[in-house]
């Protein structure tokens, strides 16, 4: 017979797998409510998606140490679309940072992440550090950059690349289709980007690996025991 203890320490490590694949395949739809999220920046300062509701708010995966990101820093690039669009009272940026504790581009603390965000020249309205990837697997980030435009009605407008041209290049950033600019622009005159959706590219988040399952003992069934049959009289 399987003992009572051992079927739910079963059930407990298929609901324990079954619970992360479902975080770690979260994703948005486009069209569709944004999923909110409260947060608080590496300034001390707290927000919420659903607390911007009313304006546009554009998300931005980052990673200091991806080469598709720097792409975009090196040259003040990102710097000059997170200054155009923070301008207007109506649209807020926040670039969120996944790394996990030991992976690339991971900050160990805020005034970590602050020193990389005064170096960086970066003036986005609030930068995040996300190193359990709460947030980034809320909304399904994958890559850095990846991007995200939700509108005035707290909708997701726009999610995926930053761009047409999938090179670490800045001499590329001239030449590109700039996806967000674009979703942006729509959005701000209370119409829907014609380009609505898009794989993006970069490297992969560096979410926190998971936690090694634990291992169940192997079941046991246990045989009833034989019979006892007498002995035959003399």
């Amino acid at each position: 017979m399987i003992t009572l203890r051992k079927t739910a320490l079963a059930l407990a490590l298929i609901g324990g797998l079954l619970g992360f694949q479902s975080a770690a395949h979260a994703q948005v739809t486009v069209g569709k409510p944004a999923p909110d999220y409260s947060f608080t920046d590496i300034k001390g300062l707290s927000h919420s998606i659903s607390g911007y509701k009313g304006k546009i708010i554009v998300l931005e995966w980052t990673n200091p140490g991806c080469p598709f990101v720097k792409k975009y820093y090196s040259q003040g690039d990102m710097q000059k679309l997170q200054a155009l669009y923070t301008k207007d009272p109506g649209i807020v940026w926040i670039a969120i940072n996944s790394s996990a504790a030991g992976k690339e581009g991971y900050a160990a603390s805020d005034a970590d992440a602050q020193k990389w965000a005064t170096e960086s020249k970066f003036v986005g309205t609030a930068y995040v550090r996300d190193p359990e990837g709460k947030f980034g697997r809320l909304y399904g980030a994958k890559t850095t950059p990846h991007m995200f435009v939700i509108d005035k009605d707290g909708n997701v407008a726009y999610q995926g690349a930053i761009d047409n041209l999938a090179t670490p290049d800045p001499a590329d950033i001239p030449k590109a289709e700039n996806y967000v600019a674009k979703a942006i622009f729509a959005v701000r005159a209370g119409q829907k980007p014609l380009t609505i959706n898009t794989p993006p590219y970069g490297c992969g988040v560096k979410y926190a690996d998971p936690a090694p399952a634990a291992t169940a003992e192997p079941f046991e069934a246990t045989a009833p025991a034989a019979p006892t049959v007498p002995a035959p009289k003399q």
